[in-house]
């Protein structure tokens, strides 16, 4: 199995979660994260006073797939993330060595 996680543009959200869904990924977390990279945050001007923005908002999104449907998952999210700009954002792929549903016990795969 492999965890993806992904930083991504707000607004790019519903397309990733809807190309996902399509795919079959069944779940994902989603988590509103701050950050900064290359782009080392931006400045902006309200009511006439300049203001640095050092981090930047994001969304986090995560899902555990077979480890055989990884990369099928990960073209996805690029194909519907990327916009060629910086602040695209990163994917984090890990392996994992086990998962486990609480409510029925299961584990492995079919836990996801």
């Amino acid at each position: 199995m492999k965890k993806i996680e992904a930083i991504i543009r707000h607004f790019k959200l519903d397309d990733i979660k809807t190309s996902l869904t399509e795919v079959g990924v069944e779940g994902m977390t989603i988590t509103e994260v701050k950050g900064y990279g290359r782009q080392k945050g931006h400045t902006e001007m309200y009511r006439g006073n300049e203001y640095a923005i050092d981090f930047v908002p994001k969304v986090k999104i995560e899902v555990v797939v077979p480890a055989d449907r990884a990369n099928e998952v990960v073209e996805k999210i690029i194909s519907k993330a990327q916009t060629g700009q910086m602040g695209d954002g990163k994917i984090f792929i890990t392996d994992l060595s086990d998962v486990v549903r609480i409510r029925t016990g299961e584990r492995g795969n079919e836990a996801v």
